[in-house]
């Protein structure tokens, strides 16, 4: 397991009892730690956050995973550890993401798939739907832009376009395609966790520090103007 940012509140023992317990045989339907981070790092954003029982559920596998002595043991883990996810999410800065190698050994390339599929997993089960909270044709743009790197390392942006009969990138064009959306994802999770907030809470912009004028970018990380969007008021 390695961290493509400053280490996670919880230590490297809490870590390891947490992918100890999700080896489980009770457990066998749950969510690998990768995963786990990807999903919860949507289930806490959106337009309003998955309920923890829903959550635990998905994560768990079942709600019957749950009355299990690991998965009673893991469950407690679980909440610490979307604590920490939210309070990270919660200073704007990108988060530590949580990667498992492709292949054994130290040296094998992070594989961000199940990451990024567990993220999209965590989009698709939000209370309301994120897109269709959304009005303004620049914010969907804006979003759809942002869930974009999601789409690459998962393979579904390449498949969707197949299927439409456009081009792809292929051999190192693809390759720095791929790179340039890991690099830009850790990024992206915290500017659509800021947007979101944004959106709950209008008020939390009238912060004390330097005035937004309104022909400046919103803070809220929509592209517009403040005047065009969380300013119009």
């Amino acid at each position: 397991m390695t961290a493509t940012t400053p280490a996670t509140p919880l230590n490297d023992a809490d870590l390891d009892r947490l992918e100890a317990l999700l080896d489980e045989p009770a457990l066998e339907d749950a969510l690998r730690l990768d995963e786990i981070q990807g999903y919860l790092c949507a289930a806490l954003t959106g337009p309003v956050p998955i309920p923890e029982a829903d959550w635990l559920a998905e994560v768990l596998g079942s709600d019957e995973a749950a009355a299990s002595p690991a998965g009673q043991e893991l469950t407690g883990l679980l909440r610490r550890f979307a604590d920490a996810q939210a309070q990270l999410l919660a200073t704007g800065e990108p988060p530590v993401l949580l990667l498992y190698g492709q292949e054994e050994g130290d040296d094998a390339p992070s594989d961000f798939s199940p990451w990024c599929a567990a993220y999209l997993l965590g989009v698709d089960a939000a209370p309301e739907d994120w897109f269709d909270a959304i009005a303004d044709e620049e914010e969907l743009e804006w979003l759809d832009e942002r869930l974009f790197p999601f789409m690459v390392l998962t393979g579904e942006a390449e498949a969707a376009a197949q299927e439409h009969g456009e081009e792809w990138p292929t051999g190192q064009e693809k390759a720095d395609l791929e790179k340039q959306c890991q690099d830009d994802l850790p990024l992206a999770v915290a500017e659509i966790h800021r947007f979101w907030q944004a959106k709950r809470n209008p008020a939390t912009l009238r912060r004390e520090g330097d005035k937004v004028g309104r022909n400046d970018p919103c803070p809220c990380g929509s592209g517009k103007k403040y005047k065009a969007c969380c300013g119009k008021d």
